[in-house]
């Protein structure tokens, strides 16, 4: 382990679109890195164009070059324009909120989102945004996707990050969910963690690539169990094989 890269890419990885300026100490109590050894790579990563720094307000944002990393990561262009072009289509035919996403580390990380015009709801979810694996479909979905040994080994991960507070109803719902992808192709929620939501959850895999996964939320009003399971659902996977077909073709 490269201890000052791994601590670059910790200070990079505090910044998102909830919180866009950090200052010094904030950054230090964020990532646990002392506060000299921050302002260190702070000047660093500025003078790399990585991060932009405020003078009279002495904080920290991201700068072009964390974007352009960031983008180039995620899928090229065209394949974004695609999977933005078949959730449109999706989310307006459910009336649903419908976001793409994929894992970093213990997160999911939001790709896209599209909102049906009377999908009647409005979650303030944007490219950018995590999500916590542990606690969340959409990451109960990705972990599905993943060959045995290493799905095995981010759950330690998971229940390890979690310790004391990681409650055993989590982790057989965890696993009930994961077996209902298998089953299914996707897996659901409905007004279990939110009364008034509903949520339908599917993996898209594609060989050599790190999987994605889709989320179709709406209010448990408009999506009944029995609509999730015989319509959403399908059409849910359905958008997912779209989509691997498409990523697969974008060597």
């Amino acid at each position: 382990m490269v201890m000052p890269l791994a601590r670059g890419l910790s200070i990079l990885s505090a910044f998102g679109p909830e919180r866009q300026w950090w200052s010094n100490q904030e950054i230090a109590q964020q990532t646990g890195i002392p506060a000299p050894s921050v302002l260190r790579l702070l000047r660093s990563l500025v003078a790399l164009g990585y991060l932009y720094h405020d003078a009279s307000s002495r904080k920290y944002a991201l700068a072009p070059a964390s974007l352009a990393l960031g983008y180039a990561a995620v899928v090229d262009p065209e394949v974004m324009r695609f999977a933005s072009a078949e959730m449109h289509r999706f989310a307006e035919a459910t009336d649903t909120y419908l976001l793409l996403g994929t894992r970093d580390r213990l997160d999911i990380i939001i790709l896209d989102t599209q909102t049906g015009s009377h999908a009647m709801l409005d979650l303030r979810l944007f490219p950018g945004m995590r999500m916590q694996i542990a606690y969340s479909l959409m990451g109960w979905a990705l972990l599905s996707a993943l060959p045995d040994e290493e799905r095995h080994y981010l759950q330690a991960q998971v229940e390890s990050s979690a310790g004391s507070d990681w409650p055993p109803t989590i982790r057989r719902r965890m696993n009930e969910k994961i077996k209902q992808v298998r089953e299914l192709g996707f897996c659901m929620l409905h007004g279990e963690w939110e009364p008034e939501l509903a949520c339908v959850a599917a993996p898209v895999c594609i060989t050599g690539r790190s999987p994605l996964v889709l989320g179709c939320v709406g209010r448990t009003s408009r999506m009944a169990q029995l609509r999730m399971e015989l319509e959403l659902g399908p059409l849910l996977v359905a958008t997912a094989q779209r989509l691997r077909e498409r990523l697969s073709t974008r060597k």
